[in-house]
C-alpha cells in the first residue's frame, strides 16, 4: 500500500493507472510522429489535448471502478466497466481533439486515432486483469495469531485482495484453541525471523486474541522489521487494507497518539473553498435536472417538493437538511423516527428513481454554500438516532468532529444502513474519513461517488 496525502492507496493500483496513462501518451505521440512530417509543431499544438484527456482518463477510470481489486471480480464484470469507461472515454477523445485548430492537417485521422488508443489500453488492463497476472506480483503475508482476530483478518485479506497470499497462520504462545482452520497453522520451533525468510514472506500482520504478558515476542517482530519484513497491527491492518478502523480492535491510545485527526485551519479553509466553488458549479449544472425533479414529484404524488428535516452536524450542533420529498407525506404519521431501509414502502414512485440515482439529495448543495455541510463528510444522522448510536457504539462522536457530507468514504464503501448494526459498519468508514481526510481523499469519494450513481449500488 503507499499512502497519497494520508490515504492508503494499493501500489498496484497506482502503477496501472500510471502505466495506462502514460501507455495512452506515448500511443497519441506515435500517432503524430508516424503519419505527419511536421510532429513537433502539431504536438506542441495538440500537447496540452493529449495531457487533458489523459487526466479525464484517469476521472473516468475511477468513477466505472474498472481499477477496483476483488478476488470475485469476473471477466465479464470487468467487460462491462470496460464497455461503461468506453461508452465515456471514447466521445470525450473525440470532443477533445476535435477542439484543435481547423487548419491542423489530418485533424479526423488525429480523432480516430486517439479513440483506437483508448479502446486499446481499455482491452489492454481488462486483458492483464484476468489473464496477464504474475505471481511476482503477489504479497506473502503470514498471520501471527491463530484465534478469533486472526481469522477476520484471514477473510477480510482473501475477500478483499486478490494480489495476497497468506501462506499460514502461526499461533500465539497464549493462544490455545484456534480459530483457524489446522492444515493452515504453522507448527515450527524457529523463530519468527527464520520461519519469515524460509517462506518468502513479505508482511506479518500481528493478530493475537490474546494479549497477556509474554505472548508478544517484541525481539523477533523487530528482527523481522530490520530484515525487511513488514510488520502491522491489527488496526493499521484494516486501516490499510479496508479503508476503515475497526472499533472492536481499536483503543483509544491508538487514535491519540498516532497520526491523523488534522484539523488544522488550513485545511479548513481548502476545504471550504473546495466546497464553495464544487458545490456552486454542481448547482449550476444540475438546476435543469433538478427543475424537472420538482415537476415529477407534483405530478407523481400530493404534497410539497422538498422536505426538512433536523439532522446533527459539526461538533454536535443541529441544522436543518433540505432534499427532494420521496416518500409519502403519512411516512411517520405515529410520530416516531423509523430508519429509512433499501426497499421502503414509503417511497413513492418517482422517489424510487431519485433515490436510485442520487438525485434527492441534490438540494443540500445550497446547505454547502450555507457552511452546514461539506461535499464530503460523514452522513447527517437524526438527533433520535444520534442520542442512540452514541450510547450503543463506542467513538461515535467523532464522526461530529468534521462537518457532515452530501457524500462520503462510507456511502462509497458500504451499502446502505438501516439498523445499528449498519451504522457502526459505516462508522469504521467515517472514523477513516476523519482520521485521514484530505483534498485528495475528497476528490477519490467524489469519483467514486460517480461510479455509485452509475451503478445504483447501495441505492435506498
Amino acid at each position: 500500500m503507499i499512502r497519497i496525502f494520508s490515504h492508503y492507496v494499493h501500489r498496484q493500483t497506482v502503477l496501472q493507472v500510471s502505466s495506462d496513462c502514460a501507455l495512452l501518451v506515448l500511443m497519441l505521440v506515435a500517432v503524430f510522429f508516424v503519419p505527419f512530417g511536421h510532429a513537433p509543431e502539431l504536438l506542441s499544438v495538440a500537447g496540452p489535448h493529449v495531457l487533458s484527456l489523459a487526466a479525464g482518463m484517469v476521472v473516468i477510470s475511477a468513477a466505472t471502478g474498472i481499477y477496483q481489486r476483488g478476488p470475485h471480480l469476473t471477466p465479464v464484470q470487468s467487460c462491462a466497466r470496460a464497455t461503461a469507461m468506453l461508452v465515456i472515454a471514447l466521445p470525450l477523445a473525440w470532443l477533445t481533439f476535435g477542439l484543435l485548430p481547423e487548419a491542423t492537417p489530418d485533424r479526423h485521422v488525429v480523432q480516430v486515432a486517439a479513440m483506437a488508443g483508448i479502446a486499446a489500453v481499455v482491452t489492454r488492463r481488462v486483458y492483464v486483469t484476468h489473464w496477464g497476472a504474475h505471481d511476482r506480483d503477489r504479497v506473502r503475508v503470514m498471520v501471527f495469531g491463530s484465534g478469533t482476530a486472526a481469522h477476520i483478518v484471514g477473510q477480510t485479506l482473501e475477500s478483499s485482495d486478490p494480489s495476497v497470499e497468506i501462506v499460514g497462520f502461526v499461533p500465539g504462545p497464549n493462544e490455545k484453541e484456534p480459530a483457524v482452520p489446522e492444515e493452515r497453522i504453522l507448527r515450527s520451533d524457529q523463530p519468527l525471523p527464520a520461519l519469515a525468510e524460509q517462506l518468502g514472506v513479505d508482511e506479518i500482520i500481528v493478530a493475537l486474541t490474546e494479549r497477556r504478558s509474554g505472548s508478544m515476542p517484541l525481539r523477533q517482530l523487530l528482527d523481522c522489521k530490520l530484515f525487511g519484513v513488514k510488520v502491522y497491527d491489527l488496526s493499521t491492518h484494516f486501516e490499510k487494507r479496508l479503508g476503515q478502523i475497526r472499533i472492536d480492535f481499536v483503543n483509544a491510545g491508538w487514535l491519540i497518539f498516532g497520526e491523523g485527526f488534522n484539523q488544522g485551519a488550513l485545511r479548513t479553509a481548502i476545504k471550504r473553498v473546495f466546497d464553495i466553488l464544487f458545490s456552486t458549479l454542481l448547482i449550476v449544472l444540475a438546476t435543469p435536472v433538478m427543475l424537472l425533479t420538482a415537476l415529477a414529484i407534483k405530478i407523481d404524488s400530493r404534497g410539497p417538493v422538498f422536505y426538512s428535516q433536523e439532522r446533527v452536524g459539526l461538533g454536535g450542533a443541529s441544522f436543518m437538511v433540505t432534499k427532494f420529498r420521496s416518500m409519502r407525506t403519512d411516512a411517520e404519521k405515529d410520530g416516531k423516527p423509523r430508519w429509512a431501509t433499501a426497499q421502503d414502502d414509503r417511497v413513492t414512485r418517482v422517489g424510487h428513481v431519485i433515490r436510485l440515482l442520487r438525485i434527492d439529495e441534490l438540494p443540500q448543495l445550497f446547505n454547502v454554500l450555507k457552511g452546514k455541510m461539506s461535499l464530503v463528510g460523514p452522513r447527517p444522522e437524526r438527533p433520535f438516532f444520534v442520542e442512540q448510536l452514541t450510547r450503543e457504539i463506542p467513538f461515535f462522536a467523532v464522526r461530529h468532529s468534521v462537518k457532515p457530507g452530501v457524500t462520503g468514504w462510507a456511502q462509497v464503501r458500504y451499502q446502505y444502513g438501516s439498523t445499528v448494526e449498519d451504522s457502526q459498519q459505516k462508522l469504521q468508514y467515517d472514523l477513516y474519513y476523519v482520521k485521514n481526510h484530505s483534498l485528495f481523499l475528497d476528490l477519490v469519494v467524489l469519483f467514486e461517488t460517480v461510479g455509485v450513481v452509475l451503478t445504483g449500488k447501495g441505492a435506498r
